[in-house]
């Protein structure tokens, strides 16, 4: 590892960087966004039949807001529970909004990791480049400083590619999640008003 950090040169310690945060990130994402923590299977069934048990107390509605993101969708509704279906739903909307946001968190920072990973290797190369001419001199160029140079060029491009390609992948899979995670909530969210307001059975 250290042999090729010092084949490719001091860019490469950018991309180093950029590749151990973007590896941080996807690990996390992954373990957040798992669809049985975002939106738990029967969630929506549980609420209906304990409401009509029990009605809608100030512990059920604790219990849900700290549960999951769709539990919190659905407390913010509960809570305007004797309100009109547009006033729940606008309760509703609010918090699929926060819920959203915090699906989206990080994802911003990984598709920029994704875009300027290249950039970074084209830096290397650059500066491999730079190393190449300036090791011309009037009788011609050593071979140890010419081979360093294209190391440099070379190794940096590759590690761009490396980071970039990954990052982009996981980024585009990430916001798809995303999107079909909130469209299931505002799915559930909906039922749930409606058989709130007994337009449902």
């Amino acid at each position: 590892m250290f042999t090729l950090v010092e084949a490719a040169g001091w860019p490469i310690w950018f991309l180093i960087i950029a590749s151990l945060v973007a590896v941080a990130l996807i690990v996390e994402r992954t373990i957040y966004l798992r669809r049985k923590s975002i939106v738990p299977p029967r969630l929506l069934d549980e609420v209906v039949q304990e409401m009509k048990q029990k009605g809608v107390s100030q512990q059920m509605m604790t219990r849900l807001s700290s549960g999951s993101p769709l539990g919190m969708v659905f407390a913010a509704g509960l809570k305007n529970i004797k309100s009109s279906p547009e006033i729940m739903k606008e309760a509703i909307e609010e918090a699929g909004r926060s819920a959203t946001h915090q699906m989206d968190r990080f994802l911003t920072t990984l598709g920029t990791i994704a875009s300027i990973s290249p950039l970074l290797g084209l830096f290397g190369t650059i500066v491999g480049m730079i190393e190449i001419f300036g090791s011309q001199n009037a009788g011609g160029a050593a071979p140890a400083e010419l081979a360093h140079g294209i190391s440099v060029a070379l190794y940096n491009t590759a590690f761009g590619l490396i980071v970039a390609i990954p990052s982009m992948i996981a980024y585009r899979h990430f916001r798809a999640q995303v999107d079909t995670l909130t469209i299931e909530m505002e799915q559930q969210a909906i039922k749930l008003v409606e058989t709130v307001h007994g337009e449902r059975k």
